[in-house]
This record gives C-alpha cells, sequence and structure tokens, in this order.
C-alpha cells in the first residue's frame, strides 16, 4: 500500500530513509556501513573486475574540459578502464530524451535503468557526474537493477551507491588506479 510522501512512490524506500548517510571526510560508505577508504576502494575495484560488463559512466565535471582537473580526471578516468577492462558510457548530457534514448550509447539520469539491462551491465562508477543527477540515477539503479554501482564523488559522496567515495580528486583516483593494478595481480588477471 502506498503512504502520502516522497517515500510512498517508490516500492523500494531510498537510502537515507532506512538510516543510511553519507561518510565523513577520509572514510567510505559500504553498504551501511563506514569504512576506511582504502577497503572501499579495494572492493570497489574487485567488483569491477569480477562482475559482468564493467562500465564506467562519466559526467560533464570529466568530460568537458572546464579547468585542468577536469582534463587530468578525464585521463585518469581511460588508465582507470583500462586497468579495470571497463567500457566508458557517458552521461554528457542531462536533457531527458524523450521519446526515448539509446542505451547502447548514453546513460540518462531519467532512464539508468535502461542503459544498465540493455549492456547488461552488473558493476559500474559513476564519476564526475553532478551530485543531483547522480543521486536521482542511483536511487533508481538501486530499485530497479542487480547493478553494483560504485561513486567516486568530488563532494560528500551518495547514500545510494553500494560503495561511495567521497572527495575524490586527481590523488585519490590515481591511488584508486594503483589499488586496482594490485587487485587485478592479486586476482591473476
Amino acid at each position: 500500500m502506498a503512504t502520502l510522501g516522497p517515500s510512498g512512490f517508490s516500492p523500494y524506500p531510498v537510502a537515507v530513509y532506512e538510516g543510511v548517510l553519507n561518510p565523513p571526510p577520509g572514510k567510505a560508505l559500504m553498504f551501511n556501513e563506514i569504512v576506511d577508504e582504502d577497503i572501499a576502494m579495494r572492493e570497489a575495484a574487485k567488483a569491477m573486475l569480477t562482475r559482468q560488463n564493467p562500465t564506467i559512466f562519466p559526467g560533464p565535471q570529466v568530460l568537458y574540459a572546464w579547468n585542468e582537473e577536469a582534463k587530468e580526471k578525464a585521463k585518469l578516468v581511460r588508465k582507470m578502464a583500462e586497468v579495470l577492462g571497463a567500457k566508458i558510457i557517458p552521461m554528457y548530457d542531462y536533457r531527458p530524451k524523450y521519446p526515448k534514448i539509446n542505451p547502447a550509447v548514453e546513460i540518462n539520469p531519467n532512464h539508468p535503468n535502461l542503459t544498465i539491462w540493455h549492456n547488461k551491465i552488473k558493476a559500474c562508477i559513476f564519476v564526475g557526474v553532478h551530485c543531483h543527477y547522480a543521486n536521482v540515477a542511483l536511487k533508481i539503479i538501486r530499485a530497479e537493477t542487480d547493478c553494483f554501482t560504485i561513486a567516486m564523488c568530488g563532494m560528500a559522496g551518495h547514500e545510494d551507491a553500494m560503495i561511495t567515495l567521497r572527495d575524490q580528486h586527481l590523488e585519490e583516483m590515481e591511488k584508486f588506479i594503483k589499488i586496482a593494478e594490485e587487485v587485478k595481480r592479486d586476482l591473476g588477471k
């Protein structure tokens, strides 16, 4: 039975309604636990390296060369994709694509589940996506798919991702790539 209010619109309550909050600075959120960032990075890399069709969804903060950090982050996203054996599907334009989107070539925050289903994605990373759109898309993905979601956020993180890494800038992205290379060696890949 639907109840009055925002939580009644979805059969799955959003994470914050379940008491899951973003991690404090220097920590990460893995499912509903606050953990050390290194532990979360290792588990994120393992998920990307062991699940079907790993994909990175870069957003405008990485895709557009609007400052020097964005240019460097874009290079790191490419390197991350190489290390993880991941596809890259851009989330470059947030406007709704009606009557339909092409889920083979882009993700749309209004219909991220279509892209996940179409490409049979079982693990993904959001990076450089504006927080308000990442929040919407991650809630839909959490409610509608079995995709393992990882948010690399430049700010406070996203409670609806299975792993959220906050304050992710160049240094942290380089650290993640190094950890991913270690995990890849450990897995014998």
